[in-house]
């Protein structure tokens, strides 16, 4: 499902009108990346928690030339899923 296709379930499910629910949706995620780009966790109860997992710099090998290269540290978004949702899809 794609954010439009989601767009209109909620719109059909909800009654309200697809321009809005998009609105809506547009600026939780907006804030959701806020929030994880100023170091919060976002926890949404029943669905999961969005967090930010610094991962170490490293050393890499090209897989072509077999080369070593450095690989710098970066931030990785993650999603661990609540629990009731886990059970929801079972």
């Amino acid at each position: 499902m794609n954010k439009t296709q989601l767009t209109s379930s909620i719109s059909e499910e909800t009654n309200v009108s697809k321009v809005q629910v998009k609105k809506i949706l547009e600026s939780m995620l907006k804030t959701i990346v806020l929030s994880l780009k100023n170091g919060k966790n976002v926890q949404i109860a029943g669905f999961g928690t969005f967090k930010v997992h610094n991962r170490a710099a490293r050393i890499g090998r090209n897989p072509q030339t077999g080369e070593k290269i450095n690989i710098a540290a970066t931030k990785v978004p993650t999603f661990i899923s609540g629990k009731a949702f886990r059970i929801a899809i079972k």
